[in-house]
C-alpha cells in the first residue's frame, strides 16, 4: 500500500497492455459449464426465500453490475426489502461479480498492527474458514437471513432445490453434479416440509443422519453459486479497460489522465491495485483489505427503524470489521482497531447502470448517490468543515461545502484520502477512468 511514483505508474501502464492473453477474452466469453449453470440456476430461483419471491438476482442483478437494480431504493436508504414485508437488512447489496478471488481472510502483520485481508460481505463476516472459499461462504447465508431470504433452515433450500415446483427450472440437476445421492435424503413422512418452510421461524425437526445429508448437500449448493459467480456471466472482464488492454481500443486524453491519476496522484491503486492476477488476468481492482474511509451515516436507511433487529435504533453504528472480530475469539483483541473498516470493494462496474438516468449508490450503506460525489468526498473529505446537520445528504453537504461527521470517527484512513488536492478537471478524469471499467463494452460506442 505504498504511493507509486510518476515513472512507476508509467512503468505498470506499460506493462498492463498486451494482457490479450489473459484467461479471459473481452470479445469471446467463454460458455457456462454445467456446474456453473446449476449455480445460475439456484441464483435466479425464487423459490428460495420464504414467500417464494425473491431470488439472489433480484438484489445482485447483470444490468447494475450484480448490484442492487432498484434506482428509487438507490437513492434513498440503499437497503433492500427481504421476502417478508417490512424487514430489512443494514446495507445494500455488494456486487456480487468479481467476488470469488478473495481469499480466506488472514492477517499478516504491517507496521506491527494486523491488517486483515480477505473474506466477504463489507464487514468480512464471510471469512471463508468454513467451505475454503470466501464466495462460497458469503452465498449460504442470505437464505437463512430473516431480513432476507428468511428461510428458517438449510434443509430447506436444499429440499426446494432438490423439489423444485418447476423442474425446468433446472436444467443442470444437483444429481447431475454432485452425483445421484445428493438429493436421496429421507424426509420425515409425516410433515410438509415444503409448507415448513414457508410457516415456521425455526430449525425443521430432523434426524441426525438427515440433518447430516442436509448440510452436506447444502455445502454443495453454495459451491455451486460461488462457480457461477466465477463465471463469465458474471465476471467477464468485457470492459473498456479490457479492451485497452487486449490492444483492441484507445482510451480517451481524459480517461488517459484519470488512469493516470487513479495509479499515482489519487492513491486510488494503493487499495485498488492494478497488477495482474496470479494466472495473468486482468487487474481485480481491490487488495481484499478493509478501510474506515469516514462516510457519513445515511439517514434514510431503514434498519433504523428496524425495532426486532436493531434495538439500539438510530443509535446504531456499523464497525464493521470489528463486529465479526469481537466474536472471534482468536481475534477479539484485534476488533477495537478494526472498528469502522469496511471491505476494500472491486471498482470494476462501479458506473454499470441499465440507463444513465438511472441512480447508484456507493460505499456500504449507500450514502453516495453519484461517482463525481464519491470522488470529491475522497478528495476533500479532511478539508471541509463540518456539516451543522451531521445526518445531511449527500447533495446537502455538496450544496452547502461541508461534510458530515464519519459513523465511526476512530481508525480512519487518514494516509490514502482525505486532502488529495486533486484539481476540478482530475476529478472529472477520474470518474471518466472508473466508467471505463464497465462490463459489456462494444467496440467503437
Amino acid at each position: 500500500m505504498r504511493v507509486l511514483a510518476i515513472t512507476a505508474a508509467a512503468a505498470l501502464i506499460a506493462a498492463l497492455a498486451g494482457l490479450s492473453g489473459s484467461t479471459a477474452s473481452p470479445e469471446k466469453p467463454a460458455a457456462l459449464t454445467p456446474m456453473q449453470q446449476l449455480g445460475k440456476a439456484i441464483f435466479s430461483d425464487t423459490e428460495l426465500s420464504f414467500n417464494r419471491n425473491q431470488s439472489c438476482a433480484q438484489c445482485h442483478a447483470p444490468d447494475a453490475g450484480f448490484s442492487g437494480p432498484n434506482s428509487e431504493i438507490n437513492a434513498r436508504g440503499a437497503v433492500y426489502e427481504g421476502s417478508i414485508l417490512g424487514r430489512f437488512g443494514n446495507v445494500k447489496p455488494p456486487a456480487a461479480s468479481y467476488v470469488t478471488p478473495a481469499p480466506v481472510l488472514y492477517h499478516k502483520m504491517e507496521d506491527g498492527e494486523p491488517l486483515f485481508i480477505g473474506g466477504l460481505f463489507f464487514n468480512g463476516r464471510a471469512t471463508g474458514k468454513k467451505l475454503g472459499s470466501a464466495a462460497a461462504d458469503q452465498s449460504q447465508e442470505p437464505f437463512l437471513d430473516p431480513r432476507e431470504m428468511a428461510l428458517p433452515d438449510t434443509a430447506c433450500v436444499v429440499y426446494r432445490v432438490c423439489n423444485p415446483n418447476d423442474p425446468d427450472a433446472y436444467p443442470v440437476k444437483p444429481g447431475d453434479i454432485w452425483g445421484g445421492q445428493v438429493c436421496k435424503i429421507d424426509w420425515p413422512k409425516d410433515r410438509d416440509i415444503d409448507a415448513d418452510c414457508s410457516k415456521l421461524d425455526e430449525p425443521l425437526p430432523l434426524e441426525k443422519e438427515t440433518r447430516e445429508k442436509a448440510m452436506a448437500a447444502f455445502d454443495r449448493i453454495a459451491r455451486s453459486i460461488a462457480a457461477y459467480l466465477a463465471s463469465p456471466e458474471v465476471s467477464p472482464y468485457s470492459s473498456k479497460f479490457d479492451f485497452y488492454l487486449a490492444g483492441k481500443t484507445e482510451l480517451s486524453a481524459q480517461e488517459q489522465l484519470g488512469m493516470e491519476v487513479f495509479m499515482d496522484k489519487g492513491l486510488c491503486a494503493d487499495c485498488h491495485i492494478m497488477e495482474p492476477g496470479p494466472n495473468g488476468e486482468p487487474p481485480l481492482f481491490t487488495d481484499f483489505t478493509y478501510d474506515n474511509l469516514g462516510v457519513p451515516r445515511n439517514r434514510e436507511n431503514p434498519f433504523y427503524g428496524q425495532k426486532v433487529y436493531n434495538p439500539e435504533g438510530e443509535e446504531w453504528v456499523d464497525i464493521g470489521l470489528g463486529g465479526p472480530l469481537a466474536k472471534d475469539p482468536f481475534y477479539k483483541s484485534a476488533a477495537a482497531a478494526q472498528a469502522g473498516k469496511q471491505k476494500v470493494p472491486t471498482v470494476r462496474n462501479v458506473d454499470k447502470r441499465p440507463d444513465p438516468g438511472f441512480v447508484k449508490s456507493y460505499t456500504h450503506n449507500g450514502y453516495f448517490k453519484t461517482l463525481k460525489g464519491l470522488v470529491h468526498f475522497y478528495n476533500t473529505r479532511d478539508t471541509k468543515p463540518a456539516c451543522p446537520d451531521p445526518l445531511a445528504s449527500e447533495a446537502e453537504a455538496l450544496a452547502q461545502n461541508c461534510w458530515p461527521e464519519a459513523e465511526v470517527k476512530q481508525n480512519m484512513n487518514k494516509d490514502e484520502l482525505g486532502d488529495l488536492k486533486l484539481t476540478e478537471a482530475e476529478e472529472q478524469a477520474l470518474v471518466a477512468f472508473m466508467k471505463t471499467l464497465s462490463d459489456g463494452y462494444q467496440p467503437g460506442q
